[in-house]
């Protein structure tokens, strides 16, 4: 990584990491036990949905013009419905080999719809992705009208000694991504489209293909959400959306695009979790909390603003 990425990336997730450094303190301070190292790994199973549903909604955004898919939220519900309801319940599908695969094609797939619709048939992002969630839930409640379980127990592990593993290869395969020619297009295009397309930069094929991961992502956190819960619901993934969203911006990654990464969305979904349990603390209510999520979501737009100004200045001067 050369300095000025590296000075770039320092910016975007200075706030959200001095954040995570309060809100861990607060919370040390008003749980101790509950952050004892003996119960991180079910601390770890208890953010990990949320951080994937921040790593899935990072690279359309990063992509640009005004890539922010809402459908990623639903599309967790969907598979996490899926592996209970179909694959697991009724065909009696129940090895990991059978299970993940097939979880991740679905999320590609619907990725790739996706990315038809914004970058081909070139509908506004935010209603292309607003469609996929309509259908989404309206399938998900056709599959699922109830919740049920339970979940295979090697997915239920997944939540706790082994929670870490599933965030670790989204990391992996981010890291992997950085190291191909894609990642340096991918921000070419979120930063400015039209100059990468007049150097030749394949501009639909990149943004298709973000949307693509998107997918990807989205239904690794859908597996990781129903490691957390045990079982199926067809309501609780559209939750997931808003936060996702308010993580993105809280970890630096610019919503206009082209800046901002995986570490940085991270960062702003563990500083949501921690948030929603220093609040939980206080028995603060899920309304409060709602409130919380749109507060952060419109501060940390405005101070990437300033900030890129501020950059935009300095660079003049």
């Amino acid at each position: 990584m050369n300095a000025h990425r590296l000075r770039t990336l320092s910016q975007g997730i200075g706030f959200a990491a001095l954040l995570l450094v309060i809100l861990l303190a607060a919370n040390l301070i008003l749980s101790p036990t509950r952050f004892q190292p003996a119960g991180w790994g079910a601390l770890i199973g208890l953010a990990a949905p949320l951080i994937g549903a921040a790593a899935a909604s990072t690279p359309v955004i990063l992509a640009g013009r005004g890539g922010i898919d809402i459908s990623v939220g639903p599309l967790m519900g969907f598979v996490n419905a899926v592996v209970i309801q179909v694959l697991f319940l009724k065909l009696g599908w129940s090895s990991p080999f059978v299970i993940v695969p097939v979880a991740l094609i679905i999320g590609m797939a619907f990725g790739a719809a996706n990315g038809f619709l914004a970058t081909v048939v070139r509908i506004q992002p935010i209603v292309a992705t607003l469609g996929t969630y309509l259908f989404l839930a309206g399938v998900t409640l056709t599959v699922l009208p109830a919740p049920i379980g339970p979940a295979p127990a090697w997915l239920k592990a997944m939540a706790g000694s082994w929670s870490a593993l599933p965030l670790a290869l989204i990391f992996l395969f981010w890291w992997l991504v950085r190291q191909t020619p894609y990642y340096d297009q991918l921000m070419a295009v979120g930063s400015d489209d039209r100059a990468a397309y007049t150097a030749g930069v394949p501009v639909t094929r990149v943004r298709f293909i973000a949307y693509v991961m998107t997918g990807l992502l989205a239904a690794a956190a859908g597996l990781m959400l129903t490691a957390l819960i045990g079982s199926a619901d067809p309501n609780i993934g559209p939750t997931y959306t808003l936060m996702a969203i308010a993580a993105v911006a809280l970890g630096g990654v610019s919503l206009a695009g082209g800046r901002g990464g995986l570490a940085g969305a991270a960062i702003g979904a563990i500083d949501i979790f921690l948030l929603q349990s220093l609040l939980t603390a206080f028995n603060v209510s899920t309304y409060v909390l709602q409130i919380a999520y749109g507060v952060i979501l419109v501060a940390a737009v405005v101070m990437t603003a300033v900030q890129e100004k501020f950059a935009g200045g300095k660079a003049r001067a």
